[in-house]
Order: C-alpha cells, then sequence, then structure tokens
C-alpha cells in the first residue's frame, strides 16, 4: 500500500511547497523596497536585477502566483482525498478536507507570508530565479487571462479615480502618530506638505492694511528711517497710494559701501510680480523661483492692492513660523488663566479653530475678519459673543481692525491641556 501511495505523497509535499513558496513570493513583493533593489541591480547584482524586472510589472506578477499558488493548493487537495480515501474509505473526503485546510492554512499561508513580511527583501532575492521560471511557463495562461481583462474592463469601467483622498492621507498621518511611527512634529510637517496644494495665496497673504512701504518721491532720509525702523531687508515702492505698487527697493541697493546710494528710488527699486488672489502657493512657489523675485503683490477684483505674499509667507506653510533676530515673537493664543485666554487677531482663523476645536462655517481667513462676521459690525472693545464653548470678548482695536480678543472656555482645549 505504501509503495502504491508514494508517488502521491511526494508531489503533495512538493504541492505544500509550491503553496508555501508562492505565499512567500506574494509578501515579499508586495512589501518590497524598490529603491535598495535597484541600488543592488546598479551595483551587478544579478538576482536583484531580475527580482527588480519582476516588480516592475505588478500585473503579471501578481497573475503568476494566483495561478501557481491556486494550482498546488488544488491538486495538493485532490491528491490527499484521493489517497484517504484509499486508506479511509468514504469518511477520508471529509479527513482530506480538514487536513488540507489546516496544512495549506499554516504551512500555506500563515508561516509564510510571516517569514517573508519580515525580511521581505531577503525572500525576493531568493525567490526570484524560481519566480521568473514560472513566469516563462506560465506565460501564455497570463497572456490569456491579461486578455479577458481587458474585455472585462470595456463591460465593467473601472472608477475614474482610486487615489487616496486628502482627508484619508491625513488620516494616514494621525494613526501613524498615535502609534508612534512618527513624531509631532514629523506628523505636523507631513501635514502641511499634504495640504499645501489647496492653499491660495489669498489664505496666506499679508492684508494692504498691514503693509509698510515708501511713497517713490519718499527722501533718502524718509528710506532710511523706514529701514531702520522695520528692520525690513526690502521695502515696497508705491506712488500716491498702496493701490499703485510700482516696485521694491532692496537695502543691499539702497546702502551701498559705507553711505547711501547716490542713485533715485526709480533706478534701484525693482519691479514687482502681480498675482491673482486666487493662485495656488505651490504654483506661485514655482514662479517666485523663475522670476527669482521674493514678493509678489496680491491685486483686488479692481486692480488695487489686496496685501502681499512673500517666499517667506510659502515657506512657513510647510516648516512653520520662521523667525530672525530682529522679530518680535508674537503668541497667537497667550494663556491668561484657568481656560482663559488672550488671542492675537492676526492669527488664521484656521489655526484658531484647531487650537479650540470648533469648526466655523465662515468666508474669513483671519481670527479678525471672523469676529467683526459674527459681531456684524464695526466692533468696539467690550463687544462680545458667544460661539459653541467660546465666550469671546473684544479687548483691543485699531479702528476698525479687531487686533486682540479674550476668550474663555468651558473646558481647556486638547492643545492646552497637553502644554
Amino acid at each position: 500500500m505504501l509503495a502504491e501511495i508514494l508517488p502521491y505523497l511526494l508531489i503533495m509535499v512538493l504541492c505544500l511547497l509550491l503553496s508555501w513558496f508562492f505565499s512567500a513570493a506574494e509578501v515579499a513583493y508586495e512589501q518590497l523596497n524598490k529603491n535598495r533593489i535597484r541600488l543592488l541591480a546598479e551595483k551587478g547584482g544579478r538576482r536583484a536585477g531580475m527580482a527588480l524586472r519582476l516588480s516592475e510589472d505588478e500585473d503579471r506578477l501578481a497573475t503568476v502566483i494566483l495561478i501557481g499558488d491556486t494550482a498546488a493548493d488544488v491538486v495538493l487537495t485532490a491528491l490527499t482525498a484521493l489517497v484517504l480515501i484509499r486508506l479511509l474509505g468514504g469518511i477520508g473526503a471529509l479527513w482530506a478536507v480538514l487536513a488540507c485546510g489546516a496544512a495549506i492554512l499554516l504551512l500555506g499561508e500563515t508561516v509564510p507570508k510571516h517569514i517573508a513580511a519580515a525580511r521581505p527583501e531577503r525572500t525576493a532575492l531568493l525567490t526570484a530565479p524560481i519566480l521568473q521560471s514560472f513566469v516563462w511557463l506560465f506565460a501564455p495562461v497570463t497572456a490569456l487571462l491579461g486578455l479577458i481583462k481587458k474585455l472585462l474592463d470595456k463591460v465593467v469601467k473601472p472608477e475614474d479615480d482610486d487615489r487616496m483622498s486628502q482627508e484619508e492621507l491625513l488620516l494616514l498621518v494621525d494613526e501613524a502618530q498615535q502609534e508612534g511611527g512618527i513624531d509631532e512634529d514629523e506628523g505636523d510637517l507631513l501635514k502641511n506638505v499634504i495640504e499645501f496644494t489647496d492653499l491660495h495665496a489669498e489664505e496666506i497673504l499679508t492684508h494692504r492694511v498691514d503693509l509698510v512701504g515708501v511713497e517713490v518721491e519718499s527722501t533718502k532720509a524718509d528710506i532710511a528711517r523706514v529701514f531702520t525702523e522695520t528692520q525690513y531687508s526690502r521695502l515696497l515702492v508705491y506712488e500716491e497710494s498702496m493701490d499703485n505698487i510700482i516696485g521694491v527697493v532692496h537695502q543691499k541697493d539702497f546702502y551701498k559701501n559705507i553711505g547711501v546710494t547716490d542713485k533715485g528710488l526709480r533706478e534701484i527699486m525693482t519691479q514687482p510680480l502681480f498675482i491673482q488672489p486666487g493662485i495656488k502657493i505651490s504654483d506661485l512657489l514655482k514662479l517666485l523661483q523663475t522670476q527669482k523675485a521674493h514678493i509678489a503683490v496680491v491685486l483686488d477684483e479692481y486692480g488695487g492692492t489686496l496685501g502681499i505674499v512673500t517666499m517667506e509667507d510659502i515657506l512657513e506653510e510647510l516648516v512653520g513660523e520662521i523667525w530672525d533676530e530682529h522679530d518680535e515673537v508674537v503668541e497667537d493664543f497667550k494663556p491668561a488663566g484657568e481656560n482663559c485666554w488672550i488671542c492675537d487677531c492676526s492669527a488664521k482663523l484656521d489655526d484658531f479653530c484647531e487650537f479650540f476645536g470648533i469648526e466655523p462655517e465662515a468666508a474669513s481667513v483671519s481670527l479678525g475678519g471672523w469676529v467683526m462676521e459674527q459681531l456684524g459690525k464695526v466692533a468696539q472693545v467690550g463687544d462680545s459673543f458667544t460661539y459653541q464653548e467660546l465666550d469671546i470678548t473684544v479687548t483691543e482695536t485699531d479702528h476698525p481692525r479687531v487686533t486682540r480678543i479674550r476668550v474663555e472656555k468651558h473646558s481647556a482645549p486638547a492643545e492646552a491641556a497637553e502644554a
């Protein structure tokens, strides 16, 4: 009896080994670091070159693994049933299903996939030569399945866009932070990068009322005084009003050697870059680099000055606030007692909402604009309103703007509690 079933037993062992092989290869190539394999291939690694070529045709590789794994499992199950029926009679079929199910689950799936997941690069390199042989062997079948797939795609059209949305990417970053895969600073940087492409110039500009410039006919003494008072390296140059910006003067062009330049302001200023408020800041960054400019003037719908965006403003959207030795560090939300804060109204409304955990529907970009929107009038010191759990009081104005507010909350925001 043993002599009769021995060939079947050998084939069954071979099928189980093949099931192990294909399961391990599947996980290894799914988790393979192609950049590392490419480096090994460039250094002359034969197996690495083979693994790289296999990984570059993902559809064909997946089809070959599916065919091989399925064929091995089917043959293993059939032969096990045949052998056990001969040994045990009719009940052997039931035992065959149970035995094959356990063997395939444990030795054909769980164990090889766990090992391959722990060492994907090594597994891919070890399996590459044999896997390449199966690619050649199954070429006619994969070609036929590829044709069937194309026909199915015409009947059942795939969804237009199955890329991850911005919200899904942000959720992944949050999960990675919670699981300890990345720290808070790395997570914030990744979130900034993800959100970067959706930001527009009007969302990060310095508004017209906060701009500092010099009139084109200003005296050298006046210009020098403004440079000294502001500590800016560049000043806007306007004619008659800030709605007519005609240039930008750089401090290094104004001061030559040990004194002020002899040239007039019109001679040393550079032409400004004018943009529309709706331009994406990713496009604006490229434009500033192309034009070798540092400042872009944002125009409103009437052609007047809405504000400016600098290269620094754009970079701050990625890495956070950038302070130099002349900047006065301003804390946007300064604690002023238990569950109480004094807030700078030049802060972005998005930052305010994130800090206090609210989600208002508002057209305003700045905190001050939102406060005016809620009050429905020109704000006066002492004006107050309640929004969700926040009691908000205007504490300082620079008529007609709101510059500071006092915020009291019934329970401390998460960020403040953690700090």
